[in-house]
């Protein structure tokens, strides 16, 4: 075991600072700018509003961002929600709808053919529906966390 020095160094760290040796207080790893409430932000995107002030609109067309709000200013433009409102619009519709289905069946016997075109049509109607949320809620997240530069 090695001998330490009255501030608890090894000798061969004498002259060197407890920003050094202490990785933790490195400017690198010191923590950034506190999380915003992500629950008020989300909620905010949901509405298709800004998750800043809630009153600027989120987006410029069905799902394209605009790239500031009209109202408070903010930059929007770092917003990267990718694939993540298709998933999860996908995934909660087809539970949902496959459900509904199989209870529908079971209760109702319909026709496949009115099975067919009323379950495609609502299959399409909700996924349509649940995309601009769920953009707006990731952007709610990435938004409150502070990702991607925000």
């Amino acid at each position: 075991m090695r001998a330490l020095d009255l501030a608890g160094r090894a000798p061969h760290l004498r002259g060197m600072q407890d920003t050094d040796t202490d990785p933790a207080l490195r400017p690198e790893f010191l923590p950034g700018p506190p999380e915003r409430p992500a629950l008020p932000a989300i909620a905010k995107g949901m509405r298709g509003r800004c998750p800043s002030c809630g009153e600027g609109a989120l987006f410029t067309g069905y799902l394209k961002l605009a790239p500031r709000c009209a109202h408070c200013d903010e930059d929007l433009s770092h917003a990267r929600a990718d694939d993540g409102p298709a998933y999860l619009s996908i995934l909660l519709t087809a539970k949902v709808m496959g459900t509904l289905q199989l209870f529908t069946y079971d209760l109702f016997r319909p026709e496949p053919w009115v099975m067919a075109v009323s379950f495609s049509l609502g299959v399409v109607a909700m996924a349509l529906f649940l995309l601009p949320r769920f953009k707006g809620l990731i952007v709610g997240v990435q938004w409150a966390k502070r990702m991607h530069g925000f």
